[in-house]
């Protein structure tokens, strides 16, 4: 397994938005090939910010039943935890490189967990930061 993929929350997000069907269709897509190879990573981070999200923030909100029974599903993916070596990483990193802090522990944790690829519409396309290339897998299928 050399290609290692570290989901950002908004590509987790997608599988439950129905006001974005493209997108919800290419993030189903991600899993659906990714997730049975061992090759997708997530974090602790990327778990909260997905509950919260999809019970908060889309425009159909997801009952707290589902929510929760999504983010158990999601657990059983290698899971990167957050702990304060990565904090304090991702202080140093969002610091120098002028990132938010919480992009900048994305970007750590994906490190962490050995990524080589961290699939997001956050941060810019292609962008490299210490060998972990970003993709925004929704830009086009020719482009990741």
């Amino acid at each position: 397994m050399s290609e290692r993929i570290f989901l950002d929350t908004n590509i987790l997000v997608y599988l439950f938005d129905h006001d974005s069907p493209e997108k919800q269709r290419l993030a189903r897509e991600i899993l659906a090939k990714y997730g049975p190879t061992g090759s997708l990573l997530l974090s602790t981070q990327v778990l909260q910010e997905f509950y919260v999200t999809v019970t908060k923030k889309l425009a159909v909100p997801l009952a707290v039943e589902t929510a929760a029974q999504a983010v158990s599903d999601l657990a059983a993916l290698p899971l990167i935890p957050i702990d304060s070596a990565l904090i304090l990483l991702a202080i140093r990193r969002s610091h120098m490189a002028r990132l938010s802090f919480w992009d900048a522990l994305i970007i750590e944790a994906a490190l962490a967990g050995k990524a080589t690829h961290l699939y997001s519409e956050d941060l810019q396309h292609h962008q490299q930061f210490d060998g972990l290339r970003v993709v925004n897998p929704f830009l086009s299928a020719a482009s990741t």
